[in-house]
């Protein structure tokens, strides 16, 4: 089946909603409010909804993959912003090697774990 693809958009959730905006904002994100309870954070064609709703279990296994194309770069930008020291609970990590390519590690304020890479080849 061929599926003409324009995005993939995942719901994140958050356990406070206002600091996570402003987390996702000082990423670099650009926001886009929808309602009192969700907004649209975009880069470039590519973004995610986050909502104002909080389920510990859900939210403790949420993943998202964001590939980028410079991955050593993108890490020296993102300490600059010294997000772990302004925000509680922010974990950054150094790049870790794969078999697959290189990635990186971060997790927001409420704990989803971003990973950040980058493919080989």
């Amino acid at each position: 089946m061929e599926h003409k693809i324009k995005s993939i958009r995942p719901f994140i959730g958050a356990k406070d909603y206002k600091l996570s905006r402003q987390f996702y904002t000082d990423l670099g994100f650009a926001e886009i409010v929808l309602s009192s309870k969700m907004s649209y954070f975009k880069s470039d064609a590519f973004g995610f909804y986050l909502q104002d709703a909080y389920v510990k279990d859900w939210v403790d296994n949420t993943m998202v993959f964001m590939e980028v194309e410079d991955l050593a770069k993108h890490l020296e930008k993102l300490k600059a912003l010294n997000l772990p020291q302004k925000y509680s609970g922010v974990r950054l990590s150094e790049i870790v090697t794969n078999d697959w390519g290189n990635e990186y590690f971060l997790h927001d304020p409420s704990g989803i774990l971003w990973h950040i890479g980058e493919f080989l080849g």
